[in-house]
């Protein structure tokens, strides 16, 4: 990472709160250092939690994103941070997951984004969402997200 990246990143390295909300936020990316190259990047939320907006209740997720960096990469600190965010944010499932993924190819502008919204059960039934910018890139190695269907104790 080039030093005057280092001095622009805001949270990597130095104590950072929760962010109240998404919208208040910093998502931050540094260089790729491997601009020339096809690869994918993998990140897993296992437990993710935002709130129903209607009953107050908690919602859990299993969060799995993969993208093909372009210029740019995320900085996992922020993107930890921007995650946890939704813990008090009233969102449907749909809004959460959707409104997740826009905000990466806001901020990294990647050749290729997914985003595998696994929900557990809200009135019984799992709510999964999936959101794709494209076809992947010819050629990428792409491992399956590795979550299984909801079964639930069996």
């Amino acid at each position: 990472m080039a030093k005057h990246e280092e001095e622009t990143l805001t949270q990597l390295g130095r104590e950072a709160k929760i962010p109240a909300s998404p919208a208040e936020a910093v998502l931050e990316s540094v260089a790729n250092p491997h601009p020339d190259t096809v690869y994918v990047v993998r990140f897993t939320c296992p437990e993710f939690t935002s709130i129903c907006p209607l009953t107050g209740q908690p919602d859990f997720a299993h969060l799995v994103i993969d993208y093909v960096p372009d210029a740019r990469i995320v900085e996992s600190k922020s993107l930890k941070l921007f995650l946890a965010s939704f813990r008090n944010h009233g969102a449907f499932h749909e809004d959460c997951t959707v409104a997740i993924a826009k905000r990466l190819v806001d901020v990294l502008a990647p050749n290729w984004l997914r985003l595998g919204g696994y929900w557990y059960p809200r009135g019984g039934m799992p709510i999964d969402v999936f959101y794709q910018t494209g076809p992947a890139p010819d050629g990428l190695w792409l491992p399956d997200q590795g979550v299984a269907p909801y079964r639930g104790r069996g």
